[in-house]
């Protein structure tokens, strides 16, 4: 700004010290009637001329050949003559701190050789000093106060604006206002405001998730307690032997062992989001694994649990959830399959990425509750057989992958519902160092869940 204002007073201050096109349009006409006097009467018509001009303007009048001589018939002074030293042309600047106006020249206008005109500059036709000290105050005070106005506003809209939109939403945290976001406005800028935008939308995003998650967790985990408490009160009141009330408040203990369990494995599945240490897992081995459990805890036989992958599906993931995911997986599909159906495991190789399946013969669910499924304590009835459960098997095998980058979705087949699973490739190279982890090491190296 400063730079600017200096440059534009420097132009007004240039372009108000010339002569207007007014004064130089006066000053060339005295010359032509000086030249005109001249050519038609010589010495005595410019004598007369110089006075007539000398009384009307009130200054020097002089009119000078190529010799410097006066044309007139009264010879220069020599103070005169020493004027003639400093004689302006009429297209040059004049100067505001002269004490004395300036003296002009203007050559005859038709034969410059014969004569020029020599005037001591009226004060009328002198450039108006009123105007050079407006034009001063315009560009050396006006202009530089706007500039600064428009700068400080948008400064204010850049950076105090974003600010208070950010100290609006942690006020608003404060009041329990969870869903309150961040302008628009701040979090598409490329600036670090804008990123601080985002993670405040982020942050406030998962905060007000989690908070759902909680409240919704303790109303479907009081809900689903009330049913087996009060038919442990039942039990307890009903006159029964010793022998069938214990089985009965054991199993009745024991389911609700295992949904506070699978409540707490999911409540710490969404909360948790430190990375988890990942390594090649060869999937055939591992289904084996799950196999063995599965038939142990169903009864189903090992033929009805097919696996049409080999030996070369390696996945980059974390044993533990991994193995979690597809348990939980491989038991619904059990528990909502028919008795003597067939589950089929099967995958391809899609790039980096290995995109694995389950299919079950369970009929598969309806269109709209695809995603539903995949709902805390969400149970279709009447839309698949089986005895349904609690409802957290699927929403742990979810997030179980999505914390080893791993994703899981479901769509209906002829048959039944195929559950696929997304995870990324282990290279080649890392999985021959990992070839000697059979079965037995798996089984070894896995952890209770």
């Amino acid at each position: 700004m400063i730079g600017l204002s200096w440059t534009w007073g420097r132009q007004m201050e240039t372009r108000t010290a010339f002569l207007s096109s007014d004064a130089r349009a006066v000053l060339e006409g005295y010359a032509e009637d000086a030249e005109q006097a001249w050519r038609q009467g010589g010495e005595a018509a410019v004598d007369n001329w110089l006075a007539a001009m000398r009384g009307g303007e009130g200054v020097w009048v002089g009119l000078i050949g190529r010799d410097l001589q006066s044309l007139g018939s009264v010879p220069l002074s020599d103070a005169e003559t020493q004027h003639l030293t400093t004689l302006r042309g009429a297209d040059w600047p004049i100067s505001r701190r002269a004490t004395q106006p300036p003296w002009i020249k203007l050559p005859f206008p038709h034969d410059a050789r014969q004569g020029s005109l020599v005037i001591e500059l009226p004060q009328r036709l002198m450039p108006q000093r009123h105007v050079t000290l407006l034009w001063a105050l315009f560009i050396n005070g006006i202009i530089p106060g706007l500039l600064t106005l428009l700068f400080c506003v948008g400064l204010y809209r850049m950076l105090i604006m974003p600010l208070n939109q950010l100290r609006r939403q942690a006020n608003a945290w404060r009041a329990n206002q969870l869903s309150a976001r961040v302008a628009s406005a701040t979090t598409c800028r490329r600036d670090e405001l804008g990123e601080l935008g985002r993670a405040f939308d982020d942050m406030a995003q998962r905060l007000q998730r989690t908070v759902i998650l909680q409240q919704q967790l303790l109303r479907d985990l009081s809900h689903e307690l009330r049913t087996p408490l009060s038919r442990l009160r039942v039990a307890c009141d009903s006159e029964v032997d010793e022998g069938c009330l214990r089985e009965r408040l054991s199993r009745e203990v024991e389911g609700m062992q295992r949904l506070v369990e699978d409540t707490l494995q999911l409540a710490w599945l969404e909360a948790e989001q430190s990375p988890l240490v990942q390594e090649p897992i060869q999937v055939q081995a591992l289904w084996e694994m799950l196999v063995d459990d599965a038939c142990f805890e169903s009864g189903w036989s090992a033929d009805q649990l097919q696996c049409a992958l080999d030996s070369s599906c390696w996945v980059l993931g974390n044993l533990n959830s991994l193995a979690q995911a597809l348990e939980n997986i491989l038991r619904n599909a059990i528990r909502h399959s028919p008795v003597g159906g067939v589950i089929r495991l099967d995958g391809r190789r899609s790039g980096s990425l290995w995109v694995l399946w389950i299919e079950d013969q369970g009929g598969g669910v309806a269109k709209g509750a695809l995603e539903r499924i995949f709902e805390p304590f969400a149970r279709l009835d009447g839309s698949r057989p089986g005895d349904g459960g609690f409802g957290l098997g699927l929403s742990i095998a979810r997030n179980a992958l999505m914390r080893q980058g791993g994703q899981l979705w479901a769509h209906n087949t002829s048959e039944g519902l195929r559950l696929s699973m997304q995870l990324p490739a282990a290279t080649n190279l890392i999985a021959q160092g990992y070839k000697e982890h059979t079965l037995r090491d798996m089984g070894a190296r896995r952890l209770p869940v």
